[in-house]
């Protein structure tokens, strides 16, 4: 290669990089990551299977059918037929509908817990990482406490001060785990932009306590939280899906839910051990995407990655 050729390609390289954000430069990564296109499609598909579950079901999860009853034997229970491509499960139900039903409940559960640990996470770490002093110390003793008890054993402990188990006891407890990852995470990038240039300047220009915090720092400190839900979507998931495998979530056997599935199944393994492989790798799969689609974009947001 020639002096030439390679300061031509040098200088082709410079050209496409130049005038380019590093929002944009950090999209173009993420679209050459094949880890991060997978991690998509996964992702992709769930959401579409969960959005028009009741279109694609083709039966009511909560329904028996006499040609699956009639099947139904002590020690035997019907497999994959015509009509009904997953079987049955114990009960007579059409375990292919019940799986794509199951889907929404999961991506509810699992969106929602995030949302609302996000919110109350960015409030605590907002006001803990402007404020300073006393307010930041009591913010984050009470965050530390919480992040040394094992997440799904608060969790636990959480669902089990219901009275009655249900869906949103679920959300409310996998949502107080998410809590003070992002308290934590959203006070660190606080605290680093305090000392920023464009904080310094706008302190010595008078501007307001308040319009600071809201307009400069905290705008610029709120791109690792992001990121941070995207993949505590996946913990998220599979937090849900335990509690309800442990019997602390809905328990209406009309909704179908993975982790229920799961624990219903686990009486018939040595009969039909398709019952408990379905829900599982469907948990399994989903965790998967986002953790592989959030880690892809931790990496693509990170300015040291930058070509």
């Amino acid at each position: 290669m020639t002096a030439t050729t390679w300061m031509e390609r040098r200088r082709n390289r410079i050209d496409e990089t130049a005038g380019r954000s590093l929002t944009a430069d950090a999209w173009l990564r993420l679209r050459r990551n094949p880890i991060a296109m997978v991690g998509a499609a996964i992702i992709a598909v769930f959401v579409l299977v969960s959005v028009f579950a009741p279109l694609i079901a083709p039966h009511p999860p909560g329904d028996a059918f006499p040609e699956l009853l009639d099947r139904l034997r002590p020690g035997s229970i019907p497999g994959p037929q015509e009509g009904f491509p997953f079987g049955s499960d114990q009960n007579g139900r059409d375990e292919f509908s019940r799986m794509i039903l199951a889907s929404r409940q999961t991506l509810l559960v699992g969106v929602l817990a995030t949302l609302f640990g996000l919110v109350v996470g960015v409030l605590i770490g907002a006001v803990a990482g402007s404020v300073g002093g006393w307010v930041d110390t009591a913010l984050m003793r009470v965050t530390d406490v919480l992040l040394s008890i094992p997440s799904l054993l608060l969790a636990i402990s959480v669902a089990a001060l219901a009275a009655r188990p249900s869906q949103t006891t679920v959300i409310i407890a996998v949502a107080l785990v998410n809590v003070p990852i992002f308290a934590r995470l959203l006070r660190g990038s606080m605290l680093a932009q305090r000392e920023s240039d464009h904080v310094l300047a706008a302190t010595a220009l008078g501007v307001k306590r308040r319009a600071i915090v809201l307009r400069h720092m905290l705008p610029n400190a709120i791109g690792p939280v992001i990121v941070q839900a995207t993949l505590t979507l996946a913990t998220a998931i599979l937090d849900a899906a335990a509690l309800s495998f442990l019997g602390l979530g809905d328990a209406d056997p009309a909704r179908a839910e993975w982790g229920l599935m799961l624990a219903n199944a686990q009486p018939y393994l040595d009969v039909r051990p398709a019952l408990a492989v379905y829900p599982a790798v469907a948990i399994i799969v989903v965790a998967l995407g986002f953790t592989l689609f959030g880690e892809s974009l931790r990496e693509a947001l990170d300015p040291k990655g930058r070509r």
